[in-house]
């Protein structure tokens, strides 16, 4: 039971880097106006992904919702 709870702790805090290098690609696109090499384009991807999500109505929304929740219920752990 140890493993699955340290496996737990090592994928949280991996998504943990993954949303704040995100966060920091976003804003260093911002910053500089267009894609920079390492980032690769999250602002376009991002918008995608929301254009995507809204073209598909209540499916979308609901798809939403559990992304949220997930992200919501991983920080109330933390």
């Amino acid at each position: 039971m140890q493993f699955f709870k340290e496996a737990k702790k090592w994928i949280g805090e991996i998504t943990e880097i993954s949303l704040l290098l995100i966060a920091l690609g976003i804003v260093i696109e911002i910053l500089f106006g267009s894609t920079v090499p390492f980032f690769g384009g999250i602002v376009p991807n991002l918008t995608g992904l929301l254009s995507t999500l809204g073209e598909n109505g209540l499916v979308g929304l609901i798809a939403l919702g559990i992304i949220l929740f997930v992200f919501h219920k991983r920080k109330a752990l933390a």
